[in-house]
């Protein structure tokens, strides 16, 4: 009888060991799955290397990583730069679109437009782009509607309040000398602005066009005798060759203009502007709603909220222009 009960115990023992292990497997295998977490692919296109550009995308990263996703852990980033080539934006639109990338930040409106014709599936964001409307990026600002949506970079007030600082800093100034990449369509449509409020403040603009890079400083010499002031607009082909218009401008002593107060950081005189930084980074938290699962249709375009007159000084010396007190009432001094 002993020997039985001792049987029939050492049986239970066993089963109640085996089925706590049994148990205790689906529980521990739910802990690694929590764990894992897939990796994120972002595909970057930018159409050229400048500061503006750059802190754009930076921002856009620090918003991402401050939302958790960390590039070389959960985040597989694929920058890659078209310098300034038409053809090279299509070419990385269709490697992100065969790579199968999560998402796409395409910084600047020709990167933004070759993205948005190469994928309808895949969601993309723009930023640094001036017009979303224009560029058929989105069919409302409120309601983008498809996979597209992104920051703007145009402020309303900016240009006007630019034209009308021309006024007030140089009242004898008569003629403004325009720069920009007639091929560009932000441009375009910043420069047709530009002439628009001109008239209010009774100046007439001259324009220099240009379609690379390499011929940014025969345009800005172009301009020497036939304009008093000169401005550049948001264009990323001068501004990425900015250094050849400051040169002109120092060298002539031609106030020089800019469209983004990174320009003014870069030797420009004085421009209205925001921190492109923050620009990105607010892209960067419409990129982390996306990953929870909204879509970019449901989203609306962002604008900066911030617009502040920033003057270089230094700049002003070289270019030969007094700073008085009514110049750097309202504004950032940089350069000093």
């Amino acid at each position: 009888m002993k020997k039985c009960m001792l049987l029939m115990i050492s049986g239970l023992l066993l089963l109640t060991a085996c089925g706590t292990q049994t148990a205790s497997k689906p529980e521990s295998a739910s802990e690694g799955g929590n764990n894992q977490q897939k990796t994120v692919k972002v595909g970057i296109t930018q159409i050229v290397e400048h500061p503006s550009l750059d802190a754009a995308r930076k921002g856009f990263l620090a918003a991402l990583k401050d939302g958790g996703y960390v590039d070389g852990q959960n985040l597989k980033v694929d920058l890659q730069i078209a310098q300034g080539d038409s053809s090279n934006n299509i070419t990385i639109a269709q490697k992100f679109v065969a790579d199968k990338d999560d998402l796409i930040l395409a910084i600047s409106t020709p990167s933004a437009q070759a993205a948005a014709k190469a994928t309808k599936d895949i969601p993309i964001l723009f930023t640094a782009v001036t017009d979303p409307l224009g560029a058929k990026l989105v069919q409302n600002l409120e309601k983008p509607g498809g996979n597209v949506t992104g920051t703007s970079d145009t402020h309303p007030d900016a240009i006007k309040n630019t034209m009308k600082t021309i006024k007030d800093f140089f009242p004898n100034a008569k003629k403004v000398g325009i720069i920009y990449n007639s091929g560009e369509q932000n441009s375009v449509v910043n420069v047709e602005n530009a002439k628009k409020v001109m008239k209010d403040y009774g100046l007439e603009p001259v324009e220099a066009t240009l379609s690379n890079s390499s011929e940014v400083k025969q345009a800005a010499e172009s301009l020497v005798g036939r304009a008093d002031v000169i401005y550049v607009p948001k264009d990323n082909t001068v501004v990425s060759a900015l250094e050849s218009v400051i040169s002109v401008a120092n060298a002539k002593h031609i106030p020089l203009f800019v469209g983004e107060s990174d320009s003014v950081k870069r030797g420009g005189f004085a421009g209205y502007g925001f921190e492109y930084y923050d620009l990105g980074y607010q892209t960067g938290k419409m990129a982390l709603e996306i990953l929870k699962g909204k879509k970019p249709s449901d989203i609306p375009v962002g604008f900066p909220d911030k617009l502040q007159l920033v003057i270089n000084k230094k700049a002003a010396d070289a270019q030969g222009i007094k700073l008085t007190d009514e110049m750097k009432k309202n504004a950032v001094i940089v350069g000093e």
